[in-house]
């Protein structure tokens, strides 16, 4: 028979339900229905609640808990908790150290990310400007294969080469000398 009771809940008929967690480290009696903290500190969580207990104090938590709404209690002592627990871990800064550490990590893959895109905006423009290099070659030798009978040696005629053989980003310029008598305008 025993061994049913203890299957049920781990208790014997007519013992009161244990504790909350709260409670049990506080060492009074709970009563699930009228324990404020009953809902928010489970009895098989009691370090959730020490450590809120130890940063905020028994009483503060009630005061706060009783003041809030019942929709409103859930929210906050998850907030207690998250803060209490970044108290345990970092006395100093509490849960701000570790938004800090966030923000950095942030601040350093926005970086990342500048560069990243930096670095693909090159490489495309790298790309574009040596697609027309191929594209103004082809044309240039085409250009040149087909009209043997022209004159290429004149200066004009060879800016002109020169510059459809140049990369529209190049900021190279070429100047070739005329010849004393020779107009670069004449045809």
């Amino acid at each position: 028979m025993q061994l049913e009771e203890m299957k049920k809940g781990g208790r014997k008929q007519g013992e009161l339900p244990s504790p909350c967690a709260a409670c049990k480290l506080l060492r009074r009696r709970c009563t699930a229905q009228s324990c404020v903290f009953a809902p928010y500190f489970p009895a098989d969580e009691p370090q959730k609640f020490a450590n809120v207990h130890k940063v905020f104090g028994a009483s503060n938590v009630n005061k706060m808990l009783q003041e809030l709404p019942e929709h409103q209690r859930g929210d906050a002592v998850r907030s207690m908790v998250y803060e209490a627990n970044a108290r345990v871990r970092n006395p100093v800064y509490g849960c701000v150290g570790a938004i800090s550490s966030l923000q950095q990590q942030v601040d350093v893959l926005h970086t990342q990310l500048a560069l990243a895109q930096a670095e693909v905006v090159h490489l495309r423009m790298h790309q574009v400007s040596s697609s027309r290099d191929d594209d103004q070659y082809k044309h240039v030798v085409h250009a040149t294969s087909n009209s043997s009978s022209e004159n290429l040696s004149s200066p004009s005629r060879r800016l002109i080469m020169s510059s459809q053989s140049k990369s529209p980003f190049s900021i190279d310029m070429d100047i070739d000398q005329v010849e004393i008598g020779e107009s670069l305008w004449s045809c």
